[in-house]
């Protein structure tokens, strides 16, 4: 008897050798949420808690052979970009997407690891937004990848904030959901600009070490309830919803001596 239909995310994005970042954080956030997630590699790193090590970007002709194989066979309903760190390796994507006509594209302009190691070169950062922010539904850059895309200094402020992420949505046709998680403030707050306004979205900030990962968690989280058919507001809350309570149960993990990973089955897993 065949199972039941399931709603499918692909995550594009570079492996996190660690587990707490990358493709897999991805494959977690997306099970977690509630759809199948595929994968297709676009780098390999050597990393863990404490940084990364060493990159070995996939040659751009396999990148454009994985999406294909996925693609061709899979009904993709959503799709989360992050690491990409060369220019052809943007080309690739941006060509095997509109080839495929996907659609809910989220990307996160993945630009520099939590722990301060570059991840995009600078040469990239120009073709990532000429090829891949014409195509994406929503665009999720932190504070400091805000200020890069943008040549203004750090948002300190809601207004600031507001101000980049106006600016950063003139790049687009798709919406921005500016990330405050980096600010000093005793609330994260994010900002969605979107056709409809400004929408915020706040939670307590919680004072833990166990972070690695978070940017990747939501953005492929909020592909996961677009997949699953939500509104973008709607998916956006869901996810920092329950990004929240990963954090907040992150300190439950004891995993590595550095920045740890959230607890991506906070809301599955049970105790003893």
């Amino acid at each position: 008897m065949p199972g039941r239909p399931i709603p499918i995310a692909v995550t594009i994005a570079g492996s996190d050798s660690g587990g707490g970042a990358g493709i897999q954080a991805d494959i977690k956030s997306m099970s977690a949420n509630g759809v199948y997630a595929a994968s297709i590699i676009t780098a390999l790193t050597a990393q863990n808690t404490l940084g990364v090590t060493a990159i070995h970007d996939v040659p751009a002709d396999f990148i454009t052979a994985q999406i294909d194989a996925v693609f061709s066979d899979l009904d993709v309903a959503a799709v989360k970009i992050g690491m990409l760190s060369r220019a052809e390796t943007i080309a690739a994507v941006a060509d095997g997407l509109r080839r495929h006509r996907a659609q809910n594209i989220v990307l996160d302009p993945v630009m520099v690891a939590a722990s301060g190691d570059p991840l995009l070169h600078d040469e990239a950062v120009a073709a990532l937004v000429s090829e891949l922010f014409p195509l994406a539904t929503l665009i999720t850059p932190n504070l400091h990848e805000a200020a890069r895309l943008t040549g203004m200094k750090v948002a300190e402020s809601r207004k600031e904030m507001a101000a980049q992420a106006d600016e950063l949505a003139l790049m687009t046709i798709g919406a921005i959901l500016l990330k405050g998680g980096h600010g000093a403030s005793g609330e994260a707050e994010d900002v969605l600009v979107s056709e409809i306004g400004h929408k915020w979205f706040s939670a307590p900030r919680i004072d833990t070490a166990n972070t690695h990962g978070t940017g990747c968690s939501l953005s492929s989280a909020i592909a996961a309830h677009l997949a699953l058919g939500k509104p973008l507001a709607d998916a956006v809350g869901a996810a920092k919803k329950w990004l929240t309570g990963a954090i907040a149960a992150s300190d439950a993990l004891q995993v590595g001596r550095g920045h740890g990973p959230i607890h991506h089955f906070h809301e599955l897993w049970r105790g003893d």
